[in-house]
């Protein structure tokens, strides 16, 4: 197969079975400076490019944070339940039928060390009307931190 740039899924099928290949051709462990080693860093890298690029990540929800957290920790609800104020309330919390608070957001950065973006960040967008926003970016400096913060997502 020659390596080249992915341009389609078929493309990318082909890269993705191939490294597959070269990942079960034998027992023994693949060394890096062989043609197989630099071909599958090749195909890596080309498939790394191809996801980045068609496969969009979403950040997970502060509840999948903490369910993940719980999972990699082994930790069962009871076990965390001091850290929402009881049993009921992290029921509620993971059942999305409450929203974390401030102080549920700090204890649990504080004592499972999940990134506190991934517990700010949740569904719903808060947004001001057209009118208010106008309003607050006649400020120069407040329009510079909005078309900066703008221009590192893009």
């Amino acid at each position: 197969m020659k390596n080249k740039i992915l341009k389609n899924e078929q493309e990318y099928e082909k890269a993705c079975m191939r490294a597959y290949e070269i990942i079960h051709s034998n027992e023994s462990a693949i060394e890096p400076e062989s043609s197989e080693g630099e071909e599958l860093e090749l195909l890596s890298l080309l498939i790394e490019t191809y996801e980045r690029e068609h496969y969009q990540v979403l950040p997970p929800t502060p509840v999948e944070a903490i369910r993940f957290r719980m999972e990699q920790l082994n930790l069962k609800q009871a076990d965390i339940a001091p850290l929402f104020g009881g049993k009921t309330r992290i029921s509620e919390v993971l059942n999305r039928k409450r929203p974390l608070t401030l102080k549920m957001i700090s204890l649990l950065h504080n004592y499972l060390d999940i990134p506190l973006e991934s517990l700010i960040s949740e569904e719903k967008s808060y947004q001001l009307n057209d009118k208010k926003e106008a309003q607050i970016l006649q400020n120069p400096v407040i329009r510079s931190l909005k078309t900066r913060k703008h221009t590192k997502l893009v």
